[in-house]
Formats: structure tokens, C-alpha cells, sequence
């Protein structure tokens, strides 16, 4: 890692996330705003144009966890057109933590379209329930209907087979659906990172100091980022040499894919000429090696940006290796990397991680430091105390009230001993909520008790 830092101390190395101008910038008030699109001068000639874009807000500072990433680009042309068409359900494929049918479910839901997700997994766990980790506990918040498919079937029928499958099965219960491929990259996603290129020159114009890149790099998991960004920077006046590093096919697949995207909207142009694709896939899709996860953890303690572990962590990795192997070729070239979102991924990966985290410790506090029953954040005052552990027992008898939570804790020492456990658990766990306010917590605690004044229990004020 020293020998990369050294590395990177040579290169000028700008890592941009997407934060945009104002006046580059749709505002909140035209979230979820259906505006005629038109494109930037110089993409003008491309076929067929869009005609209509939805506005998904996609600054990051803006779109929070459900919606964040590239997808969202993409989305706001597929789901324009997916309202067009008056579809009323979204079907869309992808990985079991696909950030691009996270992204998808969310937006769906957003315009009032049911979302079916064909996700991948093993063949071990394609008949178990996928669980709540990253992505899949958003997309199944917003109630996305969860398909699963073995890595196996996914690879012998394609993802084109699999939608087309679902799709008819909807469309004979009556349903419009409109079918979005992998990434949401097809010519129309394109269009999402085109977009992006211009927002980019705007950026630079606004500056005072004609800044300019040599380069431009990014993840590539699908292909239609690179194929928009690509095209944008060779038609546009950016005119930076785009490299993509490859997250899971080779190079070649990428090539050939992308140049299909090309000639769907009549670019004449060959990807070769326009985009440089790196292998940087490793053991393979969103599987990481040691020293990746290590290097995703170093970048996040050295300098507070956040790679996820799929796609960005992976392409800087890969450009930190290539600056080592070929310092010469990179000395002195501004580099735009473009953060493309995913960070849900990182909690698939808490297991191989959790080794890498070894900054903490039990607070060791003197006993010469004075105590006082009653005082701390978790208690308020001697009076909230009181109140909550009143508030303990009277749960705690009458359960029934609060049969359905699940909430736990960790520490019960101070309840009343009794066979059913689960009930004790559920009160505690009240009682901290109820304390983070001071305010809320006797509001809590005199409807507690109003509730419950015909019953007798113990007075524990005193």
C-alpha cells in the first residue's frame, strides 16, 4: 500500500461523485417531473432520440440510499419510457445484490409501478428465503416481488429468455409490464450517461481555472455507462480517454457489447476507439480478494470516501495497479474517476471484513471519575428513570399490548424475573426509545399509564 500511495502522490488524481453546479442540477421541486428531453448540441445527429426524461433527482447529496448510483441516470429515460407506454409493472434482472433492481424497485414505486425482480444466486439458496441484507432489505421494503433463479439456469436460458418469461406470465393476469435488461443498459440507458457528459463540461466551464482531464475512469458491470460516457467525451468538447475496468466479463465481451449500444443509436463509431476496457473482475463478480477489501478499507480511513466492494472498489484497485506497474504512462495526468454509487454492497461483505476492523475497545474509565444514579444519555434525569422503569414493568404484565414487536436487547438485568423472556426483552427496548427525548419519554409513559389505569400493579416511583 505504501508503494501505491507513493504512486498515487505523483499522479493527479481527482475523484469526483457526481456533486453538480445548481444551475446543472434538477431541483428537488422537479423530482419525479416528466420534461421533454433534448439532447446536448453535439448528440443531436443520434437515432432515435428520447423523447421525454423522468426527473429522479440523481445528485447524490439528494438521492439518499434507495435511489443512488448510475442506474438512477439510466432509469430516468427507461422509466419515461415505461410510462409512456402506460406500463403498470416493471420487470427487471439482475445479481442477488443488484444495485440496478434496487434502484429500479424504488423508482417503480415512486410512479406507482408494481417492480418484479429476477435476482441470481446459488443454486443452494434459489429455493430459501434471500433475507435483508443491502439491497434486497430495500427492495423488499418497497414491496418488490422477488423472483430467484440459480446462477446455473441464468447462464443456460440468458437474462433475455428469463424477462421474456416472466413478462408473458404477467401480460395473461392482465398486466402491462415493461421489461428492463441488466444495468438498464440498452441504447435508451445509454442516453443516462450521455446526459452525464454534459453535466461534466457544465462543471468545468463554471470553473475559473479551465481545468481539463486526460482521462476519465469508471467501473463497468454492464455497459451502458461506459458506452454513454465513451461516446459523450469523444462527441462532446471533453474529448478525455474513457477506461473502463471490467467487473466481471472480459474485455472483449465489453467491447463487442458496447459497440452494439453504438450501433444502436447510429453513433458510427467504434468502442475501440473510444473506450479502453481494463480487466479488473478478479475471482469474479462480487467476489473480492483479501487485498481488495484491505485497499477498500484503506481508502475509507485515509480519506473518507467510500468504494463499494463490486464495482468502484474494484476499478480503483485496478487503477492504483495499473499507475504501479506503468507509473510513466500516467506522471502528470489529470484523471477524473466517477463514483458510480453501491454502496449497499458492503454489507454482503461484513464477514470478509470484520478482521479488517479492529478499532475498538471497552471504555476504561478511572474509578476516580465521580458517578451519580441517574445521570447519563441513556437515563435523562433521575425523573425519566423513574418513569422508565415504571413504564418497564407495565409493559412487561401486559405484554399483550406489544405482542407483535421483535425488538431485542442486550441487557435485562434490571427487569423483573420472570418465565417469559421474550416480553422482558420487548420492554427494555421501549424504554430506550422512549428516552432519547426527554419530552417524548413522559409523553410515552402518561399514555402508558392512562391506558392502563384500570389495572393495579406496583408503585415503583418511590
Amino acid at each position: 500500500m505504501r508503494g501505491r500511495s507513493l504512486t498515487l502522490s505523483r499522479v493527479k488524481l481527482e475523484l469526483a461523485r457526481r456533486s453538480m453546479s445548481a444551475t446543472s442540477v434538477p431541483s428537488m421541486a422537479d423530482f419525479l417531473t416528466k420534461k421533454p428531453y433534448s439532447p446536448p448540441s453535439w448528440a443531436s445527429h443520434l437515432r432515435p432520440l428520447p423523447s421525454h426524461t423522468f426527473s429522479l433527482a440523481h445528485r447524490d447529496d439528494f438521492t439518499g440510499m434507495e435511489l443512488s448510483g448510475n442506474k438512477v441516470r439510466k432509469l430516468e429515460f427507461l422509466m419515461a419510457e415505461a410510462v409512456d407506454q402506460h406500463a403498470d409493472t416493471v420487470i427487471t434482472i439482475g445479481g442477488i445484490q443488484s444495485n440496478h433492481c434496487r434502484a429500479t424497485a424504488t423508482a417503480s414505486n415512486y410512479l406507482n409501478l408494481n417492480s418484479h425482480l429476477i435476482l441470481r444466486t446459488s443454486k443452494l439458496l434459489a429455493d430459501e428465503d434471500p433475507g435483508l441484507v443491502g439491497n434486497l432489505l430495500v427492495e423488499r421494503l418497497v414491496g418488490a416481488n422477488v423472483h430467484l433463479i440459480s446462477k446455473e439456469e441464468y447462464s443456460s436460458i440468458g437474462s433475455e429468455a428469463l424477462t421474456n418469461a416472466l413478462k408473458e406470465k404477467l401480460e395473461k393476469e392482465g398486466k402491462k409490464p415493461y421489461v428492463i435488461p441488466v444495468g438498464g443498459s440498452n441504447s435508451l440507458g445509454t442516453w443516462g450517461y450521455i446526459e452525464a457528459a454534459r453535466e461534466i463540461e457544465e462543471q468545468l466551464n463554471s470553473r475559473p481555472d479551465d481545468l481539463k482531464f486526460d482521462d476519465i475512469v469508471v467501473a463497468c458491470g454492464s455497459g451502458g455507462t461506459i458506452a454513454g460516457i465513451s461516446l459523450g467525451s469523444w462527441l462532446g468538447a471533453l474529448k478525455a480517454k474513457v477506461h473502463a475496468f471490467s467487473v466481471c466479463d472480459d474485455p472483449d465481451y465489453f467491447y463487442d457489447f458496447v459497440q452494439g449500444l453504438l450501433d444502436g443509436l447510429h453513433a458510427g463509431v467504434n468502442s475501440r476507439d473510444i473506450v479502453n476496457i481494463h480487466n479488473a473482475k478478479g475471482k469474479g463478480y462480487a467476489m473480492n480478494t483479501s487485498e481488495e477489501l484491505e485497499f477498500v478499507k484503506k481508502v475509507a480511513s485515509s480519506t473518507g470516501v467510500i468504494l463499494d466492494p463490486v464495482y468502484s472498489g474494484k476499478a480503483a484497485y485496478g487503477l492504483i495497479n495499473e499507475i504501479t506497474k506503468d507509473p510513466k504512462r500516467w506522471e502528470g495526468r489529470k484523471i477524473l474517476f466517477i463514483h458510480t454509487g453501491g454502496l449497499l454492497g458492503l454489507y454482503d461483505k461484513v464477514d470478509q471484513m470484520a478482521s479488517l476492523m479492529g478499532n475498538w475497545s471497552r471504555m476504561d474509565v478511572s474509578e476516580s471519575v465521580p458517578r451519580k444514579d441517574g445521570v447519563g444519555k441513556m437515563l435523562g434525569t433521575i425523573t425519566i428513570n423513574k418513569w422508565c422503569v415504571h413504564t418497564l414493568f407495565v409493559c412487561y404484565r401486559f405484554s399483550s399490548s406489544v405482542q407483535h414487536c421483535q425488538l431485542k436487547s442486550s441487557n435485562t438485568a434490571s427487569l423483573p424475573k420472570q418465565q417469559n423472556s421474550d416480553e422482558q426483552l420487548i420492554c427494555f427496548q421501549i424504554c430506550l426509545c422512549c428516552v432519547n427525548q426527554t419530552q417524548d419519554a413522559i409523553q410515552v409513559c402518561a399514555q402508558i399509564r392512562c391506558l392502563l389505569s384500570q389495572h393495579s400493579f406496583p408503585d415503583l416511583t418511590n
